[in-house]
């Protein structure tokens, strides 16, 4: 019988432990957590200076018997939940669930699920960290106070079902903030102009215009540059400098949780969820043919960019025996970082460096496989002298108008050997490297081409986890889940990669501006994610964030709901009739917005799709202009008679008309724009 017990979060975790212990230790899973707030009520006795009320998780009942079956046959227990503040806090739920106060009972913790990790964390066996939970519980409190106190406002206002989070509606604001600035961008009008001249019989090379000397000039106007095209005319073309530089490409840092799921979904076109699911699958332990169950890599859930001496030594020698001593870098590079680092954790990386990827392919899926790569090699090349380059710069003058061009030649691959960034695939220019101040240049052709300013890109998942990590918004464990949220309660949509508000989400978000901007004020959040860290250091009271958050909170929710009032979303009675039961249809509210169905529900269950109507006649025929939506819920501006008519525009059309060109003036911001991007007519829009 075994004399110890040991108890994971999760059976494929326990699969890959148990080869590491002998008989004397037996290996449960938990199947993550046992307790939690009760979901029909706050669970917070804020009068009783927040007192939380645990219960056990629907369903954990059966599993929890089994468990303290287990924990009465057992000498000893060890609690082996993940280590951070969640498996701290899991831990601690276990240990009250189980009744383990009066048994001999302790916690370990690894980084990476190995053999020699497994056995020194049982030597090193230690008490629950109440720290670590503390700060766990402060925030499951937070956001249970904020999603079951705001909640109700939304079912008043909008409908039953909607949610609020403090950490999603910072988010979803960011989302909604950003599509305004792009609908409020006015594009504006640049040229560029590009020179082609021969340096030989055969060969050409281009230059791009820069100004007169060293003063640089914007061309904004067709009429600008036909000036500069006329005074080049007949122009001698002479180089007056050539310059050649050293550039340096700085090795990487090793993978942290946001940057994982940046580069997965640059590289690999991973959604951030899909990132985190993949990573704790090899970090829980895989079958490698030959070796049976292992672990692949360390830890997901980390912003530190530490690596273990240990691990540093066998990389150092890995990097010596596979590629040379002149490819081994011996300066560590750090991350730069404007918060505290939890340095607790080391980055996520190889857990032996050995099982290179091509060696375990077999037993790993696609996707395993992939993501795996990704780790192995950016980890490879944390350790490996920087790339080098030698640049050429080249300046072309003609009649005082100044030409520049340049290349780039990789003279040193270093940690590009084993790590391609996107940037490196371009092709290099080697006509520029025979080039001497004494090279004849010939005038082949100018080219002016016509451009316009381009609006701040949207959201993708990468870029969003990117400025969330920048604001100190959440911490590793919360970014996947808080993207993965707004996406299911149909507040965003994604779209080709880029993330849209819904018009659900930009009420919700509307609401929660007017009535809580401290929640979806990112200082405020950030400051909220600091005092949290303090907790876990031990620096601050757990109990103190909320007395100083609730107050404050308290007042607004009380005025929101003053402010808001019982409303009833009366149901709005259209002149459209039933198709079925002939009985008027109302305008209701779903998953996707409003619709139309009959009230005679549920005898009648006709529904169809609602097109509001903005009061401007199609330019294009005698048609309403509609609100529409696309597929996946994004909003755009269409003839009713479609699909006879295609008019549409991701802009609001006016009934105003352009006077160069008659065509339809859009709303965009403050002013009203020409629905002809190359017309480029503008004014302000005077309501």
């Amino acid at each position: 019988m075994a004399k110890y017990l040991v108890i994971v979060e999760s059976p494929a975790k326990a699969k890959t432990i148990k080869k590491f212990l002998g008989s004397n230790y037996k290996v449960e899973a938990s199947n993550g957590h046992v307790r939690d707030l009760p979901k029909s009520q706050l669970g917070v006795d804020v009068e009783d200076d927040f007192e939380p009320k645990y219960i056990t998780i629907r369903g954990k009942g059966e599993l929890l018997s089994k468990l303290r079956k287990e924990v009465k046959k057992a000498q000893k227990v060890f609690l082996a939940t993940d280590p951070d503040r969640e498996g701290e806090a899991i831990s601690w739920h276990l240990l009250k669930a189980l009744n383990l106060e009066g048994k001999q009972t302790s916690r370990i913790s690894f980084n990476e699920i190995t053999k020699n990790a497994v056995k020194n964390s049982i030597k090193d066996a230690r008490e629950i960290d109440m720290d670590l939970v503390d700060a766990q519980q402060a925030r499951r409190i937070l956001d249970r106070i904020v999603g079951y106190k705001i909640s109700p406002l939304l079912w008043k206002k909008i409908k039953k079902g909607l949610s609020a989070g403090r950490v999603q509606s910072v988010a979803l604001r960011l989302i909604c903030d950003r599509e305004d600035e792009i609908n409020d961008f006015i594009p504006e009008e640049y040229w560029t102009l590009e020179a082609f001249l021969k340096i030989n019989e055969k060969e050409i090379i281009s230059c791009k215009f820069y100004g007169k000397g060293n003063e640089k000039i914007k061309i904004s106007t067709q009429e600008e540059l036909l000036v500069i095209e006329t005074e080049l005319k007949n122009a001698e073309y002479k180089i007056s400098d050539i310059r050649k530089s050293e550039r340096i490409k700085k090795t990487l840092v090793p993978f942290i949780t946001s940057t994982l799921q940046q580069e997965a979904s640059k590289k690999l076109n991973f959604s951030t969820q899909k990132t985190m699911r993949i990573a704790q699958q090899l970090y829980e332990g895989v079958d490698v043919e030959g070796e049976g169950t292992v672990g692949l890599i360390t830890y997901l859930r980390t912003d530190s960019t530490r690596i273990s001496e240990e691990a540093d030594s066998l990389l150092r020698d890995y990097i010596r025996l596979e590629y040379g001593e002149h490819y081994l870098s011996e300066v560590v590079q750090e991350k730069k970082s404007t918060k505290k680092v939890q340095d607790a954790h080391e980055a996520i990386r190889p857990t032996y460096v050995h099982f290179e990827p091509d060696k375990v392919k077999k037993s790993l899926s696609k996707d395993q496989y992939r993501l795996y790569q990704l780790i192995w090699t950016r980890f490879v090349a944390s350790r490996m002298q920087p790339a080098k380059y030698i640049t050429t710069s080249i300046k072309i003058d003609a009649n005082d108008y100044r030409f520049t061009t340049s290349t780039s030649t990789l003279a040193f691959d270093g940690f590009l050997k084993v790590y391609k960034l996107d940037e490196e695939e371009e092709k290099e220019n080697n006509l520029l490297n025979v080039i001497t101040k004494e090279t004849e240049l010939k005038y082949e052709a100018l080219d002016g081409k016509q451009h316009f300013t381009q609006p701040p890109p949207r959201y993708n998942e990468a870029s969003l986890v990117k400025i969330l990590e920048e604001l100190g918004i959440g911490r590793p464990s919360t970014y996947s889940p808080t993207i993965t949220t707004i996406i299911q309660r149909r507040y965003i949509i994604k779209e080709n990669k880029s993330l849209f508000p819904t018009e659900l989400g930009e009420i919700v978000n509307s609401i929660m501006k007017e009535y809580f901007q401290d929640i979806v004020d990112t200082n405020f959040t950030a400051k909220l994610e600091k005092e949290l860290d303090q907790v876990e250091e031990g620096l601050f009271d757990w109990k103190q964030v909320l007395r100083d958050f609730y107050p404050e909170f308290s007042i607004t929710v009380d005025k929101a709901e003053e402010e808001i009032g019982d409303i009833k979303l009366e149901e709005e009675v259209t002149d459209i009739v039933c198709e079925e039961c002939s009985k008027n249809m109302v305008i209701r509210y779903g998953r996707h917005g409003k619709f139309l169905a009959c009230p005679g529900f549920p005898d009648c269950r006709n529904t169809k799709p609602y097109y509001e109507k903005i009061g401007v006649t199609c330019p294009k025929c005698t048609g309403d202009i509609v609100i529409k939506k696309t597929k996946k819920g994004r909003r755009f501006f269409g003839c009713e008679n479609n699909p006879e008519c295609d008019f549409m525009t991701w802009q609001k059309p006016t009934d105003k008309k352009c006077p160069n060109c008659k065509n339809v003036l859009l709303e965009k911001g403050k002013k009203l724009v020409c629905v002809d991007e190359k017309c480029n007519y503008q004014t302000e829009n005077i309501k």
